[in-house]
């Protein structure tokens, strides 16, 4: 068999995960995390309860991939959105990212829920986490975006006073290799950055911003150009 190619035997085992997880992602829409239950998956595919258990062992294992499918793909269409803006243009870069989390996140709020909401009761997670390299590209990206912009930012008194200190050990390591020209308070300003995208994305998943306003992806939208009017671009 040439190499890189597939065998029936692994084609049909990589068709059957692929049901396996499109299954969970339902069953968590409809009923929550709760809802993933190995068993029940079983059932909807006319399998024992022991066949699903030789493709994910436990109920953790199957949680964990879906976890890193999930955020994997928001990260990829965040930088597919920013990487569509030239990059002379940092603060379309910005909008385009914070537009691309909004609009995932609105197609695919059960999945927004279990990356960044819901507790999945019982779930332990792997060492490092269930999505390592997707959240390293996501915090390396949105600093990324800082950084291109931080020239603007200088000299805030409100950023005056942030030491590396202030943040976890891993991160400023990884921050500061990536970014050696970054200050902390640039680090400061990228989290702060992502507050401002993330806590107006949560509200609407939640349903909490439906009842004040029935344009959201306005208000967004308004609110991203405020970041980038406070920045001088």
């Amino acid at each position: 068999m040439p190499e890189g190619v597939m065998s029936r035997r692994e084609r049909l085992r990589a068709e059957t995960i692929r049901e396996i997880k499109a299954i969970a992602l339902r069953l968590l829409a409809e009923g929550g995390p709760d809802a993933i239950a190995l068993r029940a998956i079983a059932r909807e595919m006319g399998m024992t309860a022991g066949a699903v258990y030789g493709y994910f062992a436990t109920r953790d294992d199957l949680i964990s991939a879906l976890i890193s499918d999930v955020y994997t793909a928001l990260v990829d269409r965040v930088e597919a959105a920013r990487d569509a803006i030239p990059v002379d243009d940092p603060g379309g870069r910005i909008v385009a990212w914070g537009e691309a989390v909004r609009g995932w996140a609105v197609e695919h709020p059960a999945e927004f829920r279990l990356v960044y909401g819901d507790p999945v009761p019982g779930y332990r997670p792997p060492p490092g986490g269930p999505a390592a390299e997707a959240e390293l590209r996501a915090c390396t990206g949105l600093v990324g975006l800082a950084a291109a912009v931080w020239p603007h930012r200088r000299g805030r008194a409100a950023e005056a006073h942030f030491e590396w200190a202030d943040f976890g050990p891993e991160l400023t390591g990884h921050i500061r290799a990536e970014f050696p020209a970054l200050p902390p308070a640039g680090l400061a300003f990228a989290l702060r950055m992502w507050g401002r995208m993330h806590g107006l994305v949560a509200l609407e998943v939640y349903g909490h911003l439906l009842p004040q306003t029935a344009d959201p992806a306005k208000l967004f939208r308004a609110e991203m150009d405020e970041l980038i009017d406070d920045l001088g671009l």
